[in-house]
C-alpha cells in the first residue's frame, strides 16, 4: 500500500500538467477573451457567454484580430494586450504558467485588485462549510435509510421511503431553494431564516455562542436545499448494494449458523457492502464543494468558490479561472487518493499494488 501510496503522490504533478495544459489549449480555442471584453465595455456593447459581441453593431477591423476594434486606437488595443499577457507566444505564457502554478503563484485577476489566491480563500469557507455538511448529513441520512430499505425490501416503509427518493432526484436543488425561501425566508409565509450571506452584519459583535448560532441559523436552508437534492442517488446506491451483498452464500451460511441478523448485517455484510459507497464519496463531495454549490450561491447570495469560478468564465477572467481548476483538480486528485485508502483500512483484503 505504501508503494501505491507513493506512486499516486507522484503521479499528481503530471495529471496537473495535463490538465493545466488542457484547460490552456481550449481557452485558446474560445471565443472572447479579456481584450475583447474590455474593448467591448469601451464601445458600450456586451460580450455574451459564447464571446460574441451584441448591443450594438458588430464591427470588424482589418487590422485587428477583435471584434468590436473598429475606431479603437492601436495604442489602446497593444496597451491592453500587454496588460493581459497577450502580447507575447502563447508557448511563453504556457511555460510562465506551468513555473508559476507549480510554487501554486496563481497570479492576479485581470478585473479585480486581489491575488487570485485571496479571493479563493475569500470564498473558500462558504464553499466547505456548504460542501462538508451537505456531504456529513447526505451520509448520515442516506446510509441508514439505504440499509433498512435493503432489510425491509419490498415493504410498506420500502415503498413510502421511496417516493421521497424519486421525489429527491426528480426535482431540481434549486427548485427547493426556491420552496424553502418562500415558506421560511420571508417569501410569502415565514420569516425563520435569513435570505442571504453567511453571517450577519454584527457578527464581530456576537459572543462565541451567538456566532456558532448565527452561522447555523444562515447555513440551515442552503444545506437543507442540497442535501434534499443529493441523499436521493447514495440511498439507492447503499440500498442496492446491500442488496447484491444479502443475497450472497455467505449471508446464508452465516444465518444456518445461527448469527443474529445485526451480526449477520453489520459484522459481515457491512464492510463488504460500503466499499461503492465509499467509493462514491470523492465525487460527491467534489460536487457539493463546488459545481452543485454553484445555484445554491447564486439563490442564497453566498460568494463561494463555485460562483467565483462561473464570474470569472464569463469575464474571462482567465487567473481566477485556471487557478480554481486547478484547486478543484488538487482537491479531487487527493480525495480519490483518500478513498482508495479508507478502501484497504475498510477491508485489509484489497491492495491496489498490483494495478499499479
Amino acid at each position: 500500500m505504501k508503494n501505491y501510496i507513493l506512486k499516486r503522490l507522484l503521479l499528481i504533478p503530471l495529471t496537473l500538467l495535463g490538465i493545466l495544459c488542457l484547460n490552456f489549449v481550449i481557452v485558446q480555442f474560445a471565443p472572447g477573451g479579456p481584450v475583447e471584453h474590455v474593448l467591448a465595455k469601451y464601445r458600450g456593447m456586451n460580450v455574451n457567454a459564447t464571446g460574441a459581441i451584441t448591443g450594438g453593431a458588430e464591427l470588424s477591423s482589418a487590422k485587428s484580430q477583435y471584434q468590436g476594434a473598429q475606431g479603437v486606437p492601436d495604442e489602446l488595443v497593444k496597451e491592453l494586450e500587454k496588460q493581459f499577457g497577450f502580447d507575447k507566444p502563447a508557448y511563453q505564457r504556457l511555460g510562465k504558467m506551468i513555473a508559476d502554478y507549480a510554487v501554486f503563484d496563481f497570479g492576479k485577476s485581470f478585473y479585480q485588485d486581489k491575488t487570485v489566491w485571496q479571493l479563493i480563500k475569500e470564498r473558500m469557507p462558504v464553499s466547505v462549510s456548504l460542501g462538508l455538511w451537505s456531504t456529513l448529513i447526505i451520509y448520515l441520512i442516506a446510509i441508514p435509510l439505504g440499509i433498512k430499505k435493503a432489510v425491509r425490501d419490498g415493504s410498506a416503509f420500502d415503498m413510502w421511503t421511496s417516493l421521497a427518493v424519486v421525489v429527491g432526484s426528480a426535482i431540481p436543488v434549486f427548485l427547493f431553494a426556491v420552496f424553502l425561501i418562500v415558506f421560511f425566508a420571508g417569501g410569502t409565509y415565514l420569516q425563520w431564516f435569513p435570505l442571504h450571506g453567511l453571517t450577519s452584519d454584527n457578527w464581530e459583535s456576537l459572543s462565541r455562542v451567538g456566532k456558532i448560532a448565527d452561522y447555523f441559523w444562515h447555513i440551515t436552508l442552503p444545506v437543507t436545499a442540497m442535501v434534499i437534492g443529493g441523499f436521493a442517488s447514495l440511498t439507492m446506491l447503499t440500498k442496492n448494494s446491500f442488496l447484491d451483498e444479502l443475497s450472497k452464500q455467505y449471508v446464508l451460511t452465516a444465518k444456518a449458523k445461527g448469527l443474529s441478523e445485526n451480526q449477520i448485517l453489520y459484522g459481515h455484510v457491512f464492510r463488504n457492502a460500503m466499499l461503492i459507497v465509499i467509493a462514491g464519496f470523492p465525487s460527491l463531495l467534489i460536487k457539493m464543494l463546488f459545481t452543485g454549490a454553484l445555484l445554491i450561491e447564486v439563490i442564497f447570495s453566498l460568494n463561494g468558490l463555485g460562483l467565483l469560478g462561473y464570474e470569472a468564465i464569463m469575464t474571462r477572467d482567465y487567473p481566477v479561472v485556471f487557478g480554481t481548476m486547478y484547486i478543484f483538480a488538487l482537491l479531487g486528485l487527493i480525495l480519490k487518493l483518500v478513498s482508495d485508502i479508507t478502501y484497504s483500512l475498510i477491508d485489509p483484503r484489497i491492495t491496489f499494488d498490483s494495478n499499479t
